[in-house]
């Protein structure tokens, strides 16, 4: 049976942050993700995971001057001085609160600089894998659709594949991963077992309107059963902006073990 972990950033947001943790174990999570927690001390987030029992997965490296609509800078020519400041931040932050992800954002990068690019994505990847796998954390890429971030440098499951291949890391030890997710690309299930052996972490939402999984024109039941079926062991978080209160959408899930914990 899969299992759900929720995305903080985007579920229970009525909420301040810190208040997240408690509503996500009530409502019957057992694990979350989270993606720029660095204005909350690592202890305080590790004491709410500590005290409601949640598994933490992971974060992400901080995306540059968001301001400007930057949304990473890991393959961006230039900018590696600031991607080993980011991900060390990224590395200490998750070590800190007990995770074992780091989504690295590679970050938009204009059709022309893609080569160089490329290079220095896989240059920044070796380093920063090394660094990972000493503190037993995995480094995730994710293909992000150019509709939401036009120009991002990954925006298919294959490159990001090619990409980990070109790390070169140890097979049985290799800490890049791909985060498989779908807007682009279709035949999900097919793709997912193609790519399934470097697949490390599985996030989901309704495709166009990226709300509950319960819409849309993915068949998100067919989905799950094919993953239980290839042996996916690992959590699939909860990446949608719920229609209206979070615990309100929440009958989706009911029947996979989301169910509100007693209080």
């Amino acid at each position: 049976m899969p299992r759900f972990a929720a995305n903080l950033a985007y579920l229970f947001t009525e909420r301040p942050l810190i208040e997240r943790f408690a509503a996500a174990a009530a409502a019957g999570f057992r694990a979350v993700e989270l993606q720029l927690p660095y204005d909350h001390a690592p202890s305080a987030v590790r004491a709410e995971l500590e005290r409601h029992g949640l598994s933490m997965l992971g974060v992400n490296t901080a995306p540059g001057q968001s301001a400007t609509g930057e949304f990473g800078v890991a393959a961006v020519p230039g900018r590696e001085q600031e991607f080993a400041a980011v991900f060390k931040q990224a590395l200490d932050y998750v070590t800190a609160i007990g995770g074992c992800q780091i989504h690295c954002l590679a970050g938009r990068v204009p059709p022309e600089q893609r080569p160089a690019a490329e290079t220095t994505f896989v240059r920044n990847l070796v380093w920063a894998a090394d660094a990972a796998r000493a503190q037993n954390v995995t480094l995730l890429l994710e293909p992000i659709n150019p509709r939401d971030r036009p120009d991002y440098f990954l925006t298919r499951a294959e490159h990001a594949a090619d990409i980990i291949a070109k790390v070169e890391r140890p097979k049985r030890s290799h800490p890049v991963r791909l985060l498989s997710c779908q807007i682009v690309g279709g035949d999900l299930i097919t793709r997912f077992e193609k790519h399934f052996p470097v697949v490390g972490h599985v996030q989901i939402a309704a495709v166009p309107s990226r709300h509950e999984p319960d819409e849309g024109e993915v068949n998100y039941p067919a989905i799950f059963a094919a993953l239980d079926r290839v042996g996916y062991r690992g959590w699939i978080g909860c990446e949608y902006r719920p229609r209206g209160k979070t615990e309100a959408g929440l009958g989706w899930a009911r029947s996979y073990g989301v169910v509100p914990r007693d209080r």
